[in-house]
């Protein structure tokens, strides 16, 4: 559809605007959703270079407790396979968190999932071994998975197909704004009540959102009918979800996911080690360059979500002015390449910045590719393949991750991988979907 020919009559925009102006509140609960995710997730990794050994002496969180809290140590395989377990979990419940979303309705579904993570995140602060993280982890990552499969099925129940990158560039960018909050927090609870009071701080933030989304979100049926252009959660798919995987299309957005889906798992679970271990940073150090890096990719979300609204300003159609997006981004992230081996610190935080925020403009687009390439009611469940996909590949990277660090103690071969992930993931969706065109289901 190009910009001459849009017709908000043909989406339902036309008819009861002041109902349909609920979907930007949607869109903060999203965005509010997916910052806590981020936060319960990066406590581990900010927190890994007092778990691996370090001497520094905390406060005790409770009467008995060892007032050094680095009394669990773990090498760098030790920590790969704990974020295998992550991710393991992750791909296994993502499955299954598509289909909920798309057959029990966003507003049943996602508090679901979202307490199953909140009451993982907190039961890290009982662990006392590294098999203990493993298993914590692993619950942590059953839970989290169900949260991009709600998000991006509400935003395509909300949203017609010219906001939807928009907004999904909006939530996702609390992925940063997490990971911008868990490096300022963390380390203050961390040195004033221990490691393990640091795992709950996210507690009482999970509970009131889950309040919150109970209240305020309603499947839109009752605002939009079944006017086109919008899906309806409760729908029921004629198509076996099984069979989405004979579409090319599915294919194409799970490989993308593949290869661009661990640089993210990368930033987010070893960043504090690399600066921990390159520039020397330590617990009460570390934040300003973790903040800087996450706040930039926070702009670069919401900017990547607008971008193709501006190439169609250009002139350019909805779907090759994505793909120019995605194109743009995959370019930004190349100069990561060099971060390996700098010694300024402050010259690796503004590459890791660029690249952080190509990434999450890159992520908030291909997200979208799933509504565009399919109807809303195979959405959730689409995305949930690209997520498996996603899973699989950090699980594998942490794997490789763990023992490059661990022999050879060089961040270089992980940072030359992270700089041509996206032009090869763009390269193989353009082959698997040309066009992103619509995949022709029965």
């Amino acid at each position: 559809m190009t910009r001459s020919s849009y017709n908000p009559e043909q989406i339902g925009l036309s008819a009861e605007p002041a109902l349909l102006r609920g979907r930007w509140t949607v869109c903060a609960m999203l965005f509010v959703a997916t910052s806590i995710n981020y936060m319960d997730r990066q406590v581990l990794a900010i927190l890994k270079p007092v778990l691996a050994g370090s001497t520094l002496h905390l406060r005790p969180f409770l009467h008995g407790w060892p007032t050094v809290q680095s009394s669990i140590s773990m090498n760098e395989i030790q920590y790969g396979y704990i974020v295998d377990c992550f991710q393991v979990a992750y791909g296994l419940g993502v499955v299954f968190a598509g289909r909920l979303m798309d057959r029990a309705g966003c507003r049943v579904g996602y508090p679901i999932v979202t307490a199953i993570w909140s009451l993982a995140a907190m039961g890290h602060a009982l662990v006392r071994s590294v098999p203990g993280f493993g298993v914590a982890r692993f619950f942590l990552g059953l839970g989290e998975s169900g949260n991009f499969p709600a998000a991006i099925k509400a935003v395509a129940e909300w949203f017609d197909p010219r906001e939807r990158a928009l907004a999904t560039g909006i939530f996702n960018s609390g992925a940063s704004v997490g990971a911008i909050l868990a490096p300022a927090i963390v380390p203050w609870v961390a040195l004033h009540f221990g490691w393990r009071a640091a795992f709950l701080t996210t507690g009482v933030f999970s509970a009131a959102w889950i309040v919150w989304w109970s209240v305020r979100y309603r499947t839109p049926r009752a605002a939009l009918g079944r006017r086109p252009g919008f899906a309806t959660s409760r729908k029921r798919s004629a198509q076996p979800w099984w069979s989405l995987l004979r579409f090319r299309q599915t294919w194409g957005f799970a490989l993308g996911k593949f290869l661009t889906d661990p640089v993210w798992w990368f930033y987010l679970f070893w960043l504090p080690s690399y600066f921990n271990s390159r520039f020397k940073l330590d617990l009460s150090h570390i934040g300003p360059p973790l903040v800087v890096v996450y706040v930039l990719s926070t702009v670069g979300s919401v900017f990547g979500g607008w971008l193709p609204r501006g190439y169609a300003a250009l002139g350019m159609e909805l779907k090759p002015a994505r793909l120019a997006a995605m194109l743009t981004c995959a370019c930004l992230v190349v100069p990561i390449a060099f971060a390996g081996g700098l010694d300024s610190e402050w010259i690796a935080v503004a590459l890791l910045s660029l690249a952080a925020a190509a990434h999450q403009g890159f992520s908030a687009n291909i997200f979208t590719t799933a509504s565009d390439m399919f109807p809303g009611e195979y959405v959730g469940t689409v995305v949930s393949f690209g997520q498996v996909g996603g899973a699989l590949g950090g699980a594998i990277f942490a794997a490789i991750a763990g023992h490059i660090l661990q022999f050879s103690h060089s961040y270089i071969p992980l940072f030359l991988y992270s700089s041509s992930a996206y032009l090869l993931a763009l390269l193989l969706l353009r082959l698997f979907a040309p066009g992103l065109k619509r995949a022709a289901l029965e």
